[in-house]
């Protein structure tokens, strides 16, 4: 398991043209690239430079007072966005509509702000909207609204302090046997789904989005499913809790528990950043008078989001090579 000062040391095995530029020949000649050679060649320095910008703001971030952690944390993940895009579209970017950051806020009034209750619009254009639909997949977004509160629920590591404040729990911790690949899941998720053990069991066989079940079988007060691979920390609906290593299930059917973890990362950093830039007095009251109900879920995101978005980008391309390679 990557330890925070460990993951830039990890990145380091991209951090070589004569590395580098035979990787994006493989991903482009994956993607049919006539001119893959060519283009592996353009894009080898640019891949390099954007790690390399996206690690400077991470560093700097780690040393840096949590009034401006948003902005360099979202400006770390957006570099590392850049070269993550650079394996899956050779020609980014092609025009300046991809260049926007693909997401919107609503304008905030001064008085009885609620952080919980704001909301990111998505865009139809813009890296958002890029990186989804060319990394993940992910397509028809534009125009959706999300509250701040829902991406929250969403981070796994928040999930005991929603437990704390709201008595519900979002998720239920899973055994994990990575010699057997075997997931060992409390009987009573079928509560919470309110699904009988065979429709649970065909759920997660067909509609896990990063997951492939094998077989799935009841075990006592467990349910028992085999995975086709191994597991890491995309892996959804599962999500990898870095506090303390383990994997968790959500406790509801949402599509957004569908959604690769980096996207709700980059909506709640943009959102986090803007506020710090364009709403300094509210940002600053929240930071200094502890009033906000906000408050520990914001300190305790950019916290995790620190360590654990560098990770998420590093396993993307990691896997990538992996697969390019077997």
């Amino acid at each position: 398991m990557l330890r925070y000062q460990d993951i830039w040391e990890s990145f380091t095995s991209f951090h070589s043209t004569s590395i580098v530029q035979p990787f994006l020949y493989r991903c482009y000649t994956k993607i049919g690239r006539a001119d893959a050679k060519q283009k592996s060649y353009t894009n080898c320095d640019t891949f390099l430079y954007y790690l390399e910008h996206g690690k400077n703001f991470y560093l700097i971030a780690r040393n840096s007072p949590i009034s401006i952690q948003p902005v360099l944390l979202f400006y770390g993940m957006a570099q590392l966005l850049k070269a993550c895009i650079l394996t899956v579209d050779a020609d980014y970017p092609d025009s300046s509509s991809v260049l926007a950051h693909g997401v919107s806020v609503r304008k905030r009034k001064k008085q009885q702000y609620d952080f919980f209750t704001d909301e990111v619009k998505i865009q139809k254009h813009g890296l958002f909207t890029h990186f989804s639909e060319k990394m993940f997949h992910v397509e028809q977004l534009s125009g959706e609204k999300i509250h701040m509160k829902v991406l929250l629920q969403r981070i796994g590591e928040l999930h005991e302090l929603f437990e704390t404040y709201y008595g519900q729990p979002l998720s239920r911790k899973i055994i994990y046997d990575p010699f057997r690949r075997s997931l060992f899941i409390p009987n009573v998720i079928l509560d919470d789904y309110h699904m009988t053990f065979d429709r649970f069991s065909s759920y997660i066989t067909k509609e896990w989005r990063g997951v492939q079940i094998r077989d799935v079988h009841l075990e006592e007060n467990y349910i028992k499913a085999t995975c086709r691979q191994e597991l890491s920390i995309l892996c959804e609906p599962l999500m990898l809790d870095i506090n303390d290593r383990v994997y968790r299930i959500p406790t509801v059917r949402e599509k957004l528990f569908q959604w690769p973890e980096v996207m709700v990362h980059y909506l709640l950093l943009y959102n986090l950043s803007m506020i710090s830039r364009y709403e300094t007095e509210w940002w600053g009251e929240l930071l200094h008078s502890y009033s906000s109900e906000a408050y520990p879920f914001i300190h305790k995101f950019l916290a995790v989001t620190a360590e654990k978005g560098p990770r998420l980008l590093y396993e993307y391309l990691h896997s990538l090579r992996k697969t390019l390679n077997d």
